[in-house]
């Protein structure tokens, strides 16, 4: 199943935690940090959003920042994404 997002909006995945420490601890799932970086996968369009026009700053490819709880988290064939206004997007990571 594919995702097509619409206007404004990007569908992200997280990047996996790290498993290991610097020092060569492998963490438990629960001792790993939930990282705040995500993939863009895939951009909407653009176009006119509550009557401005929107220009798409990410593409698919670009690493982004975004806040703890932002967006609409969805389960799609095992794999879990989310949703987000590029307006949610904090920065990208260059």
């Amino acid at each position: 199943m594919k995702l097509k997002p619409l206007a404004d909006r990007v569908v992200v995945k997280q990047i996996k935690a790290e498993e290991k420490t610097k020092g060569g601890i492998i963490l438990t799932a629960a001792a790993q940090e939930k990282p705040e970086v995500y993939e863009v996968l895939v951009v909407g369009p653009g176009g006119m959003v509550d009557g401005n026009e929107v220009k798409m700053e990410v593409k698919a490819g670009d690493k982004v920042i975004m806040g703890k709880y932002t967006g609409t988290t969805v389960k799609l064939d095992g794999e879990e994404y989310t949703i987000v206004r590029q307006s949610d997007i904090l920065a990208v990571v260059c």
